[in-house]
């Protein structure tokens, strides 16, 4: 076997120019296979970030429109303790009108916890001006309401309710959660401020979660429910994006079938080396075999030459399609100067219908990414 190898090494250096395109081939194939799936990977991860990066996966709610359901603190503390869900918080939201002059507004008024909504909705980050609101009869707005009304940080903002209860709140912070039809239409508050303002004391409207694995929001819910009392229902994230999942995996199975060619068109390119290789070292295959070499050897030494390039070709074709990854990451950009697509790498495969670990952002099945 040493010496088939060291026989199939020499004729690899006997052909030093064949041998480099050879491997050029190989490395051009490879890098294009992994340029393609670390970009759809990228693709996937950034799309269902922006869909439910900043938003409840797993949803408790009554079960009948507009009722309310009070907290049960055991309840929410058996949600807190659960190792699958990282982020619970209480919300209570109700219809309302905010009036400027004669005009009148319909809005959603939500109450929080910001100890743990900041951790599903990230206000810290996605508050653009002024503060969280601290006290009671402070509110925050999305900057497109804020806009269209015409109003600033500091100003007192009338809000009527759905039973003609008129109340004064003071605008504190302007946020921004990048989708217009929410900074458009949420006013939101602490909870004290929502129990007060529409009578409601130890009610709740929703429980809002988010969980480790995001594609397992389904067989989460369905364990939760079993607990549940008979007012109240549960829904996720995949329910409510079934479109979303069928474009992943239509996504997903155009890159495999893509990948599968470029592979194929790889093998195929180096059988047909080796096959040219026979036919060119027919001569020096005769002398070595009437000093005595086997026929098994005598494949091995063509077996070891497709090895050898193969290997080479792979390691320089990973490393070319990471780096043209990495580059077109960088340097394709939206147009406020974020990443149009994040550089992921090596994904690891979890319970996503799309085969690939659509898990970045906070999800952690990802390795590392570099940006």
């Amino acid at each position: 076997m040493k010496l088939a190898w060291n026989i199939a090494l020499r004729f690899l250096k006997s052909s030093k120019s064949q041998t480099v395109l050879i491997i050029l081939g190989i490395a051009i194939g490879v890098s294009v296979q992994i340029f393609i799936g670390s970009l759809i990977d990228g693709l996937q991860v950034s799309l269902v970030d922006k869909t439910i990066g900043n938003s409840s996966q797993v949803t408790i709610v009554p079960s009948d429109k507009g009722n309310y359901f009070d907290a049960d603190d055991k309840f929410l503390e058996k949600l807190n303790k659960d190792k699958e869900i990282t982020a619970v918080s209480k919300s209570l939201d109700s219809s309302a009108f905010l009036t400027i002059d004669d005009d009148a507004y319909p809005i959603l008024f939500r109450g929080m916890e910001f100890a743990s909504a900041n951790k599903i909705y990230n206000f810290e980050e996605k508050l653009i001006e002024g503060k969280i609101p601290s006290s009671n009869k402070e509110v925050m707005l999305g900057k497109d309401l804020i806009e269209d009304l015409k109003v600033k940080i500091g100003d007192t903002l009338d809000i009527v309710t759905a039973d003609g209860k008129k109340e004064k709140v003071k605008l504190t912070g302007m946020y921004d959660l990048k989708v217009k039809a929410i900074n458009e239409s949420w006013i939101i508050s602490n909870l004290k401020t929502a129990e007060d303002m529409f009578s409601r004391e130890g009610k709740l409207s929703s429980i809002e979660t988010q969980v480790k694995e995001v594609f397992k929001a389904d067989i989460i819910a369905e364990r939760i429910e079993k607990d549940l009392d008979s007012n109240l229902k549960i829904t996720n994230w995949k329910e409510q994006n079934e479109e979303l999942l069928s474009g992943l995996t239509g996504q997903s199975a155009s890159s495999y079938l893509i990948q599968v060619f470029i592979l194929l068109a790889v093998l195929l390119g180096i059988a047909s080396v080796l096959a040219i290789s026979v036919v060119q070292k027919s001569r020096q295959i005769g002398i070595l075999k009437a000093m005595g070499i086997k026929n098994s050897d005598a494949s091995l030494i063509f077996l070891f030459q497709g090895l050898m390039l193969g290997i080479i070709g792979s390691i320089i074709g990973t490393v070319l399609g990471l780096a043209l990854t990495f580059i077109f990451s960088n340097f394709v950009k939206n147009g406020d100067g974020t990443h149009l697509v994040p550089f992921y790498y090596f994904a690891r495969k979890t319970s996503c219908p799309c085969g690939r670990g659509c898990k970045g952002f906070k999800l952690g099945e990802f390795d590392t990414p570099l940006t």
